[in-house]
């Protein structure tokens, strides 16, 4: 069996697909508690994935806090551990490339390669946004310790998600050539769709097509005056790959609570679909029109994949209804499967964005479980 630790594992979706594709997991770190609770619901209590260690508390840590309590547990490891998982934030970095040293976030980097000095693991997958100063910093590091090293910008929409969303992916290896991944995920992808029945071409329609509210609502089952969508007949292979040949035709799906808007925004989201390039943000007459000052506004395109999602879902208007999307339909972009249940609150807004990750962040922040599993398959395969 091989076994890894997920490191700022968010809500799962690194852990999910590497599980799909054979791997066992030790324990995952994560310091927010609704990520960790979407985490635990899905993978500890649904799918018993971790065999969660006695000597440490099965609920959110910080990295440092489990670093300054157990470095002897985890010098204990070593050895034992095949792969660590997941990468820590990159916002102490500034978009010209320096490192602010009085950023505390800079110091989860420094955090991220004491533990990995203290497993010591065979393998590491990092992922994070572009940067290359980021970037450059990891891999120095990680080449002190004795890896080979190779990293690369990777598009996801080129692994049948259905989203333009561009990542650095980075590697590094005891035994052998870190590049090996790479070679390995494009060789392995046209089997990989084969046995999965979808293609490197999935649109937004094939997502989410059987999620419109025009299938019919029902009261939500979570939140009190919202109203939840139901099912239609899958209506691609994509979403029977995400429906998981379950039958849920008119059946509620999990998360999937429609915004309450206003009529007047009900018509304003209508005039920019009528009057607006797919796919791209509205343009300055129409901004002018409604006042807006919001700086990203897109109206969605049916027949391609969408751009990178954010945290926002008022960022997206839905290609033919106006309306946001809901947290279920983000999931679905994201590759979770429809049986991954979120867990928190839907929405945040003002200071408690800076603490509190609701369902849209969790998704948004997650690496999407349909590329992490095509990774778990390339790294079981440089062990």
């Amino acid at each position: 069996m091989v076994r890894y630790i997920d490191l700022f594992s968010g809500c799962g979706g690194l852990s999910l697909g590497l599980q799909k594709s054979g791997w066992k997991g030790l324990f995952a770190i994560e310091k927010n508690a609704d990520a960790f609770l979407t985490l635990k619901h899905n993978l500890i209590g649904k799918r018993s994935h971790f065999d969660w260690p006695d000597w440490l508390d099965l609920k959110n840590h910080d990295i440092n806090t489990v670093i300054s309590k157990y470095s002897d547990k985890l010098k204990s490891l070593r050895g034992t551990i095949d792969l660590v998982a997941g990468g820590p934030p990159c916002q102490g970095f500034s978009m010209a490339g320096r490192r602010n040293e009085k950023d505390n976030r800079n110091k989860l980097i420094d955090s991220y390669v004491e533990f990995v000095n203290l497993v010591q693991p065979k393998i590491l997958f990092f992922e994070n946004v572009r940067g290359e100063a980021y970037s450059e910093y990891v891999w120095k590091k990680l080449q002190k310790l004795g890896y080979d090293v190779h990293g690369e910008i990777v598009n996801f929409s080129e692994y049948g998600i259905p989203q333009k969303r561009r990542r650095f992916i980075l590697i590094a290896t005891k035994n052998g050539q870190a590049q090996d991944f790479f070679n390995s995920i494009v060789k392995n992808r046209a089997d990989f769709f084969k046995s999965k029945k979808i293609t490197d071409n999935t649109s937004l329609s094939d997502a989410i097509s059987d999620l419109t509210k025009i299938n019919g609502t029902q009261d939500s089952p979570d939140t009190q005056s919202f109203q939840a969508g139901i099912y239609s007949k899958p209506k691609s292979n994509y979403q029977k790959l995400m429906r998981q040949g379950r039958p849920l035709t008119n059946k509620v799906a999990d998360s999937h609570r429609f915004a309450r808007h206003r009529v007047d925004t009900v018509e304003r989201f209508q005039y920019i679909l009528d009057n607006s390039t797919a796919n791209l943000t509205i343009s300055d007459e129409l901004r002018k029109k409604y006042n807006l000052k919001k700086h990203t506004i897109v109206p969605l395109c049916e027949k391609s994949c969408t751009p990178t999602l954010t945290t926002l879902p008022d960022d997206y208007i839905h290609y033919c209804e106006p309306r946001i999307l809901t947290v279920r339909e983000y999931a679905r972009i994201q590759s979770f499967p429809d049986s991954y249940e979120f867990k928190g609150k839907y929405t945040t807004g003002g200071n408690r964005r800076k603490f509190e990750v609701p369902r849209y962040t969790q998704i948004g922040n997650a690496i999407p479980p349909l590329f992490s599993e095509q990774a778990g398959l390339a790294l079981k395969d440089m062990l």
